[in-house]
């Protein structure tokens, strides 16, 4: 029997996945949001973070693509990773890497301290404590899975997060077609069994990019604001993926 990988190892070559986030991250420079106080994207200022996400688990093909909306302002905002809550970024994941620059002008409740955030992103500590205890180890995990957010920027407006479809329609519409591509992208190169879209937004992206040329599903978002997550979200995560699994 051949032997997996080491998933803590990161690979030596970039993946396709990889490749698609470096384009991403520098397409979406030349954009502005007027809409927005503040902007954040992490795949500049927590680069390295986020390649080794995607050397160790962006390269499979043939697995469930779970697509995310942006960031979390405590989450991979801070990490890198898609709803990455520090400690299971850090401990779970075992990816740790230190801020790189340059960072942007920051909110001053919305401070960027990476690895070093004290506050918990309650939608990542809840994804990925599914995970952790629904598959074991992260290797199990990405045998099956992987994540992707289809977009990788923070907004805020003055002391509030801002979701995309909050833009106005001249920054939604160019910042919506640059994500598009990127995700149209990732679904090529990773020909996923289905493609399930972690909240509303999500799964409408989803849909419109793939059309039924791919299966779609629907999961809930796991944020906490959201009631209906806080009745039992592990399971619906369960009965929604078991059809793919």
């Amino acid at each position: 029997m051949t032997a997996r990988p080491d998933p803590a190892a990161p690979l030596d070559l970039d993946n396709a996945s990889t490749a698609i986030a470096r384009v991403l991250a520098g397409s979406l420079r030349v954009l502005a949001f007027p809409s927005a106080s503040h902007v954040y994207n992490p795949l500049t200022y927590m680069w390295s973070a986020h390649r080794i996400y995607l050397q160790r688990h962006g390269g499979q093909a043939g697995r469930i693509l779970l697509v995310g909306m942006n960031p979390g302002p405590w989450g991979m905002t801070q990490t890198g990773v898609p709803f990455g809550a520090v400690s299971r970024a850090r401990d779970w994941l075992r990816i740790e890497q230190p801020l790189g620059g340059p960072l942007p002008d920051q909110h001053e409740k919305y401070p960027i301290t990476g690895f070093a955030c004290p506050r918990s992103e309650g939608s990542g500590d809840r994804f990925w404590g599914w995970a952790q205890r629904r598959f074991g180890s992260p290797n199990r995990f990405f045998q099956d899975i992987f994540v992707w957010n289809y977009c990788p920027l923070l907004f805020l407006r003055h002391n509030r997060n801002l979701v995309p479809e909050q833009l106005h329609k001249a920054e939604r519409e160019p910042l919506f077609g640059i994500c598009d591509a990127a995700l149209s992208a990732v679904i090529h190169a990773l020909r996923p069994r289905v493609v399930v879209g972690i909240g509303r937004f999500a799964h409408g992206r989803a849909q419109a990019i793939v059309g039924d040329t791919v299966p779609t599903a629907y999961l809930l978002h796991p944020s906490p604001a959201n009631p209906t997550a806080n009745r039992g979200w592990a399971d619906m995560a369960d009965q929604t993926l078991a059809p793919w699994l």
